[in-house]
């Protein structure tokens, strides 16, 4: 995710077949905390994979907690 042209989070996947991936990491730059930055990237993530008929496995802590805690976020499709 950019903000002011700047990469001020990421979120990292691994691919594990063509239909599901697993979400291995979220990161926000320091300086950008507290700005709902990784909610807006797992959302991003979460819209994806509902789109494109995938299964997402949950490594990642906190992408993990926020699924399960965001009703909207919670499809078949995500494997804890």
């Amino acid at each position: 995710v950019l903000e002011d042209e700047t990469q001020a989070g990421k979120i990292e996947y691994t691919w594990a077949g063509k239909s599901k991936f697993i979400i291995d990491h979220t990161e926000v730059d320091p300086e950008c905390k507290g700005k709902g930055l990784g909610k807006k990237m797992v959302k991003g993530t979460v819209d994806f994979a509902k789109e494109n008929k995938l299964k997402v496995i949950l490594l990642c802590p906190f992408a993990k907690s926020l699924i399960e805690k965001t009703p909207e976020f919670q499809v078949q499709e995500v494997l804890a």
